[in-house]
């Protein structure tokens, strides 16, 4: 028995797609990130009790709330007679395209998994937090939960069965994410996109995913530059973005290894250098200023930690 009443847990935020890798690829960011404190209740239940932080309107009723959500299918799948009552601090903006609805997600599974008796593997956590974010994004993929959940660039290979590997970074990369203040839905923005792409556009995006993984495997800095340019969602996302453009030229222009939308977006990331992240963060944030959109801004490296629980917040 795990002898826990009551644990919580930190998932960090995290940047999807990486701009080549549409719903496989994604990458944690550990600068913010949300935390969800569950107890154990004897109802067979699942309550969201707050929701605190930079975000505080949303959803109280479990079924319409990504943790929520999460929470009643790992009651499903553990088996087991008790409920969960929940607190949900948010360190992440809403709609930023940062996974803040993955995170959520992720923090409320694997807090619960420490009070559970038999405690479920991570892969089997990946499946029930996929199932919570949907209720935000309306499609199952695991670009935003995969990285939240294990740390550091996540490829995921399927949904049903995934298979989860780790890629590893160059130590001198930082990645820089601007969070405008402009909302994207994120349905909106995956319904907008085209259901078919010419053939040589898909040849080059492979040839860029495969070159970034290739590049980061080999800690090759010039292959990761020259694969670093997603040339089939961001030209159709682009527009939802004011500013993008003067952005990512200001980023390119600071030396970036390459600069895209964050997930759904408005957020905007870009890898660079250790020597160019400060540079990099200040055109960024002025490229925004200068198009009339504020913005905040972080450097995180890219690290292999994800969600993990707080000690001191854990009591038994």
């Amino acid at each position: 028995m795990s002898g826990l009443e009551r644990a919580a847990a930190f998932a960090p935020a995290s940047v999807g797609n990486l701009g080549v890798g549409f719903d496989i690829l994604g990458q944690s960011m550990s600068a913010i990130g949300d935390i969800v404190s569950v107890r154990r209740i004897d109802e067979p239940v699942v309550r969201i009790e707050a929701i605190e932080g930079v975000v505080k309107e949303l959803p109280l009723d479990a079924a319409a709330n990504t943790a929520g959500v999460a929470l009643l299918r790992l009651r499903e799948a553990a088996q087991v007679s008790f409920g969960f009552s929940a607190r949900i601090e948010k360190g992440i903006p809403l709609k930023a395209g940062l996974g803040g609805s993955a995170a959520s997600a992720v923090a409320a599974v694997v807090a619960a998994n420490a009070l559970l008796d038999a405690p479920l593997d991570r892969v089997a956590l990946l499946k029930l937090a996929v199932q919570g974010e949907a209720v935000a994004s309306g499609s199952l993929h695991a670009d935003n939960i995969a990285p939240s959940l294990y740390g550091g660039l996540v490829l995921t290979v399927g949904i049903d069965e995934p298979q989860i590997r780790r890629i590893p970074v160059p130590s001198d990369v930082r990645c820089v994410v601007v969070h405008p203040a402009l909302y994207v839905e994120t349905r909106e923005a995956r319904r907008i996109l085209r259901t078919t792409c010419a053939l040589e556009d898909v040849v080059w995006q492979s040839a860029n995913l495969a070159g970034l993984i290739t590049g980061c495997f080999l800690d090759d800095i010039a292959l990761i530059r020259a694969s670093l340019e997603d040339v089939l969602i961001e030209p159709q996302r682009r527009v939802l973005i004011r500013g993008f453009d003067a952005v990512k030229q200001a980023a390119r222009a600071a030396g970036a290894l390459g600069c895209s939308i964050s997930g759904s977006g408005p957020s905007v990331f870009a890898w660079v250098l250790s020597e160019d992240a400060q540079r990099a963060r200040d055109d960024m944030l002025r490229a925004f200023a200068d198009t009339g959109v504020a913005a905040q801004a972080w450097i995180s490296s890219i690290e292999p930690r994800g969600a993990h629980l707080l000690v001191d917040r854990c009591s038994s």
